[in-house]
Formats: C-alpha cells, sequence, structure tokens
C-alpha cells in the first residue's frame, strides 16, 4: 500500500542532544498509528517534524511522496495538527478560532459552516462555539482543537495525546469519531494512555531516546512475549540460596528479588509448578501470576532486550 508519510535518516538536534536519531520508516495511507515511549523520548517532536512545525537537522520528510521542505507550501494543506498544549487564542470564541483556521487554508464559507456544524455535531461540542476559549473546559477545548485541525478536510491527522483532559464521555465521543476516520484518514497519534493504544491502533511504533525501538502491530510486537505470564512467589524467608535454587529451575525467565518474593517470567503453566515443586520445604505466603500486556513494552529493559 502506498505511503502516506516517509522518513528517510530523519535526525533532529537541540543544542547538542540528538532528540530523533536518524528516523526511517512510512506510515501507509489510511492506516491508524499510535507512538509511545517514555518522558523525554522524542514522541513530540516526532510529530511536529513530521507536520512541519519543526524542522529538522538531517534527512527527508515526504508527504504523500512530496519533500516537506521543498514543496511546504504544496503539502501542509494536506496534514491537520494537534498539539498536547491548548493552543487555541483565549480571547476569541472557539467558532473564532475553527473559521480562522478555516479561513487560513481558503475553505469557502459555505463548506466552512457545513463542516464545522457536523464536526461540532460529531464531538457533541456544538453548545461550545459560541464560548469563549477561556470560559470552556481543557476536555472540550481538547475536542476544539481536533475539529479545527479537521477544517479543511487534510488527508492526514497528526494528534499529541488527542484525548488530554478529557472525561470518560469525552473519550469514548471522541474515538469513536476517530475509529470511523480509519481507511480515510492516516492518522498518527501519541498516546500516554496505554489501553487506548491497545484498543485502538493498526501499528504501534515504541520510541526510546529518539530511536525506534519496535514497529508493529501489538501481537506482533507482543510476539514472543505475548504467551508469557509473570510469576510472583512470597516466602516468609527467601534465602539466597533458595532463590538461585528457583532461578535455576529450567525455563524460568529473568529471575528478581524484591525481599523475600521472587518474581519470574514462564511461557509454560508446568514451569510455574516446578518452582514451586522445589519450593515444597519453604513456607509461601503469597503467589500472583499476571498476563503481560503493552505496559511490559513500555518498560525499556523489554524493548531493549526482551526476555532471555
Amino acid at each position: 500500500m502506498e505511503a502516506s508519510i516517509t522518513l528517510k535518516k530523519v535526525g533532529k538536534l537541540i543544542g547538542d542532544k540528538t532528540i530523533l536519531a536518524s528516523l526511517t520508516f512510512g506510515i501507509e495511507r489510511g492506516s491508524l498509528v499510535a507512538i509511545i515511549g517514555d518522558n523525554e523520548a522524542g514522541k513530540s517532536m516526532l510529530l511536529k517534524v513530521i507536520s512541519g512545525v519543526e524542522n529538522q537537522e538531517f534527512g527527508n520528510v515526504y508527504i504523500n511522496g512530496l519533500d516537506l521542505r521543498k514543496r511546504r507550501l504544496s503539502v501542509i494543506s494536506s496534514i491537520g495538527f494537534v498539539s498536547h498544549e491548548i493552543d487555541l487564542d483565549p480571547w476569541l470564541t472557539l467558532e473564532q478560532n475553527v473559521r480562522f483556521m478555516g479561513f487560513m487554508y481558503g475553505v469557502d464559507i459555505e463548506t466552512l459552516n457545513t463542516r464545522m456544524i457536523q464536526l461540532a455535531r460529531d464531538f457533541h461540542i456544538i453548545p461550545h462555539l459560541k464560548r469563549m476559549v477561556q470560559d470552556i473546559s481543557p476536555g472540550i477545548l481538547k475536542k476544539g482543537m481536533i475539529l479545527r485541525a479537521l477544517i479543511h478536510d487534510p488527508d492526514i491527522l497528526i494528534m499529541d495525546e488527542p484525548t488530554a483532559f478529557m472525561d470518560a464521555e469525552s473519550y469514548r465521543q471522541t474515538w469513536d469519531f476517530l475509529l470511523r476516520l480509519k481507511g480515510k484518514k492516516t492518522m498518527l497519534y501519541v498516546s500516554q494512555t496505554l489501553s487506548e493504544v491497545e484498543e485502538a491502533h493498526d501499528r504501534i511504533l515504541v520510541l526510546e531516546d529518539g530511536k525506534i525501538t519496535l514497529d508493529g502491530s501489538l501481537d506482533k510486537l507482543l510476539g514472543s512475549t505475548f504467551d508469557y505470564h509473570q510469576f510472583q512467589i512470597e516466602f516468609e524467608e527467601l534465602s539466597d540460596d533458595l532463590f538461585q535454587k528457583l532461578s535455576n529451575v529450567p525455563k524460568v525467565k529473568n529471575p528478581s528479588r524484591i525481599g523475600n518474593s521472587i518474581h519470574f517470567y514462564g511461557r509454560e503453566r508446568n514451569v510455574f509448578f516446578a518452582v514451586l515443586n522445589a519450593a515444597t520445604s519453604s513456607v509461601m505466603k503469597d503467589i500472583s501470576v499476571n498476563k503481560l500486556g503493552l505496559q511490559d513494552l513500555m518498560d525499556a529493559k523489554f524493548a531493549r532486550d526482551g526476555i532471555h
């Protein structure tokens, strides 16, 4: 499938600090892609570079096959950008903010009016259009920012934490609408809410220190870790000898110790029973079993090393 967004060896520096490190990847047209990672990983900067808000020092960004630097005026109208920060003018109404953006992109009055009302209805914010921005809650304003980004009907929608500040109802309304755009628009977004990423994505990029450490669908990323479980056994007393004995049980992965508890990973259920059998002479106080999920991929250790 044709790529809407293509990066080739894109690098970004601030002073002598590398924010983005020679990134090369493509985003297919009509796909919904999530970017996750720790704070300071470079997620927001990546969105700004792709949107043309920031310039990269190295490499090239292509939007629908056009070089963003060389064809900025032609390319920029293809993109709708939603920043993390509330960047609406507080001294204007929400409607005036939206209209200003529409006029900037040359949207005619009739189309602008029709599109604004329809989008406001989709986001359930029609009663807020005439209100001053400074009097509107941040969650509603975030909806308004997505509306504003869509007012010129761009092919690509780039969003930095699109549901930040929203309550549960607004969150659901927003994602109900965004999911209807799948296949029609290319959407790239940053999220810190792992449940949001797990339920709404075609592809996930994990960014760490300006580099992509994992890239693929959730099932692909979990891959070999998907069948693993995390086990924890708390003992009345976990001696060094006992910890070493349990760590050496075949197929126990990544054993670690916290106080009198041993944590380890195992793919097969009989690994857990083998550990229990090896510890039958010791007093156990508590046992827990957890299946691995996206949070484990977010752990920098997993992103770099996986389970071994």
